[in-house]
């Protein structure tokens, strides 16, 4: 059966589901793809009813799942007994789980380049995610010690997305590889930049599920200057992306969720942890982008 893979983004995301849907095809497919696997994987990490030893088992069988050629005979097994203690109570995230076996067999309709992306990087993450699993007590619960410490969680959680986007891009647009130095120079740190933001943002809901990214003795400020730095390479990613004249849609995609980002950093600032960006305020980001891109203005971060 097929799976309708915008109804999951819908059901699972807040804003990839705003951004994926400007790329073009077949960057778009395959990015949709992308998310829901590394959802999925983020799903066993957080698995808030699951002690340390379930989410482990489940990220290794995951990884191990998604490389079998297919019909993947385990992943079936695999999914219902995910699913027969549920690992969280998301409905969407839930939905998404008993959905695994379709969302990976959109990988064997993706191009041969295109689906070792995915499945490398999937993996890689999978695997992080495991070993960051394996530092928590044994019901699960994590408090991260250093800075250091937090950079290489947002690296394995979503610099390793930066690499796979750059991937993606230079996979389907093969003239950008005249900026691939550039890209690849800063795409960890957009993804650690959004990461970063998300973190901040749910300092407390986080905590509260056993989970404290936030080093105690670390002046939150000195996170605000990463994020803010962060989003500073971000934004050359997108100048990159712009002077090379990418797609259209990719300059969307990945303006947005910056500029987004930069605007949820200052409501973090100024309100604190939980503060959001009003949807009237995302629907004037996003009209604003679609005016800077007509026009051929610079996507930096102003607005």
């Amino acid at each position: 059966m097929a799976v309708d893979l915008d109804e999951l983004l819908i059901k699972t995301s807040r804003t990839f589901a705003l951004a994926i849907p400007l790329l073009p095809e077949p960057t778009r497919r395959a990015v949709s793809v992308a998310y829901l696997l590394f959802r999925i994987a983020d799903t066993f990490e957080d698995a808030t009813t699951w002690p340390r030893t379930e989410r482990i088992a489940a990220l290794h069988a995951f990884s191990k799942l998604i490389q079998e050629p297919p019909p993947r005979a385990g992943l079936a097994a695999a999914t219902a007994q995910w699913l027969s203690r549920p690992p969280c109570a998301h409905d969407g995230y839930l939905e998404l789980l008993r959905q695994t076996p379709e969302v990976v067999a959109e990988l064997d309709t993706m191009t041969s380049g295109a689906r070792e992306i995915l499945i490398r990087h999937t993996v890689r993450t999978a695997e992080g995610m495991a070993g960051v699993v394996a530092r928590a007590d044994e019901a699960g619960n994590l408090r991260l010690a250093s800075i250091q410490e937090l950079k290489d969680y947002c690296y394995i959680v979503a610099g390793i997305v930066g690499e796979l986007l750059t991937d993606c891009f230079l996979h389907d647009e093969p003239r950008l590889q005249a900026i691939a130095p550039v890209l690849h120079r800063n795409m960890a740190a957009f993804g650690e930049a959004l990461q970063l933001v998300n973190i901040l943002k749910d300092a407390g809901d986080d905590a509260r599920d056993g989970r404290v990214y936030l080093p105690a003795d670390v002046d939150r400020a000195e996170v605000f200057a990463i994020a803010r730095r962060d989003l500073e390479q971000s934004f050359e990613y997108v100048a990159a992306l712009q002077s090379a004249s990418a797609p259209e849609g990719f300059l969307a995609f990945t303006a947005l969720p910056a500029r987004l980002a930069h605007q949820a950093l200052s409501a973090i600032e100024q309100r604190g942890p939980g503060a959001k960006v009003p949807r009237a305020e995302v629907a004037l980001l996003m009209e604003q982008l679609q005016s800077d891109l007509a026009a051929g203005r610079k996507l930096n971060a102003s607005v």
